[in-house]
């Protein structure tokens, strides 16, 4: 196998490679939108036939939803599984849009050129870094290094409902040695990262009734319970003066940080004044005994989303509302259980609730965290062929966001996943004007290839 070659190649076809990636872009796989499923199954279509062209045998999988694209190739070595999603998000408002969302070009700018149109960024130009890496391997090569499965699903950006059936329904299919993700992005769009953890949610809306009906403020005001009133207190109270959350047992079984990771974080030189001056603000408002990096990376979170009750139209109404709601939201990390965090959050509230009030809990989903096993050493072996492509080395970093899939090959398959992404901040993915650089679609082709290598030679080691 010659690594050398397989770059070489890579460089030579990058043309070839990004006009693959325009006829991608141009269809408009939204999977929301019941108008565009044809799209999306034209989506699925279309790269069924490019990884046939690969020699790979792949079909597409009909489900209740959008299809599955599902492809086996044999190999020795270790046995990989690569994961992405074709579908992309609606392009509202389409006004902001500077041109065709669904008309893709390489648009110079004053940073670089880069690849314009919905889903540049996410999902299909990184999912396509991974099928183009591999074309050229098999180009120079005349086979692929190692045995892979490729699983590209057309519901991410829609809740992925079709997903977790199916992958229990194929779990014997799809079980491989280790996945690999790629719908992540370059730490402060300069350093190759690696996402070790993310963290999980569970969302709560709540309804405090106070009395029967809304009552006027001058005949029952300070004598009548306001749920507004009394909502805002549990709420106040759900943080301490030094931003801990003080539901009990809320941090019970969370890990401290490694020494070993604490130091890669730190070595990133986080600029994190600029992180939230670029959004108006100055100063951290989370635990005050925790860096910047720490509080969105693997410390847990209690945020209101949402609170209203009351009249809320223009001009005034003096009344005291018969309801106050509130949404809250609360990001896991490794050691918390979605089920005693609900419980420990409602005991809490029922705990401060007036005895002229009644609570109503509705709950939003609830997912653990997801960590990876970094003593795998398929992680070592990627991160230092990251770190030979690009001119910072690799790190190791978490995600404060959940991608839900990273869990599920925990969960149904037994599976460790590498979440390697190649985005930039700018990227404005979900936004008008979607992009992915040029430079992030080259070398994260030519990083995989780097990857592909040191798992095979690890593998056949």
């Amino acid at each position: 196998m010659s690594l050398d070659a397989v770059l070489a190649r890579i460089d030579d076809q990058l043309p070839a490679a990004t006009d693959r990636l325009l006829e991608l872009l141009r269809i408009p796989s939204i999977s929301t939108d019941p108008a565009y499923k044809q799209p999306c199954s034209e989506a699925a279509d279309w790269l069924v036939e490019d990884l046939k062209s690969l020699g790979i045998k792949a079909e597409k999988r009909i489900t209740l939803g959008h299809p599955m694209v599902v492809g086996h190739v044999a190999g020795d070595g270790p046995h990989l599984l690569f994961y992405g999603h074709y579908d992309v998000q609606p392009v509202d408002p389409l006004e902001l849009w500077d041109s065709d969302p669904f008309a893709p070009c390489v648009e110079e700018t004053p940073k670089g050129r880069v690849i314009r149109g919905r889903g540049s960024s996410d999902d299909k130009g990184q999912l396509m870094t991974f099928v183009e890496a591999c074309r050229a391997w098999r180009e120079v090569n005349g086979a692929l290094p190692c045995a892979i499965t490729f699983f590209f699903e057309g519901e991410e950006e829609s809740g992925s409902p079709s997903l977790v059936p199916f992958m229990t329904e194929n779990a014997d299919e799809l079980r491989a040695d280790i996945a690999l993700i790629c719908d992540t992005g370059l730490f402060q769009s300069r350093t190759p990262a690696i996402v070790t953890m993310l963290r999980g949610m569970v969302g709560e809306q709540i309804t405090v009734q106070g009395p029967d009906m809304d009552l006027h403020s001058g005949f029952f005001g300070g004598l009548a319970m306001n749920p507004i009133r009394a909502l805002s207190k549990i709420l106040a109270d759900i943080h301490d003066d030094e931003g801990r959350v003080t539901i009990p047992g809320f941090y019970d079984g969370i890990p401290d940080l490694s020494p070993e990771m604490r130091a890669q974080w730190e070595a990133l030189g986080f600029d994190w004044q600029g992180f939230l001056g670029s959004v108006g603000l100055s100063q951290p408002a989370g635990e005050a005994d925790r860096t910047p990096l720490e509080m969105i990376w693997s410390r847990p979170t209690a945020e209101v989303n949402g609170i209203w009750g009351g009249y809320t139209g223009d001009g005034f109404k003096t009344v005291l509302p018969a309801k106050a709601h509130a949404k809250i939201s609360f990001r896991l990390v490794e050691g918390q259980d979605p089920d005693r965090i609900r419980d420990a959050f409602r005991a809490f509230v029922r705990a401060r609730l007036p005895q002229d009030c009644r609570i109503e809990f509705k709950p939003h989903g609830g997912s653990a965290a997801s960590v990876m096993e970094t003593s795998d050493p398929a992680f070592e072996a990627a991160r230092q062929a990251l770190s030979e492509e690009w001119p910072e080395p690799a790190a190791y970093v978490g995600c404060g966001g959940s991608i839900p899939i990273a869990g599920h090959f925990g969960s149904i398959l037994g599976m460790n996943a590498m979440l390697i992404g190649f985005g930039k901040d700018d990227d404005a993915i979900h936004s008008p004007n979607e992009k992915y650089d040029l430079e992030s679609f080259h070398k994260g082709i030519r990083s995989w290839a780097r990857i592909l290598d040191a798992l095979s030679r690890k593998g056949a080691a």
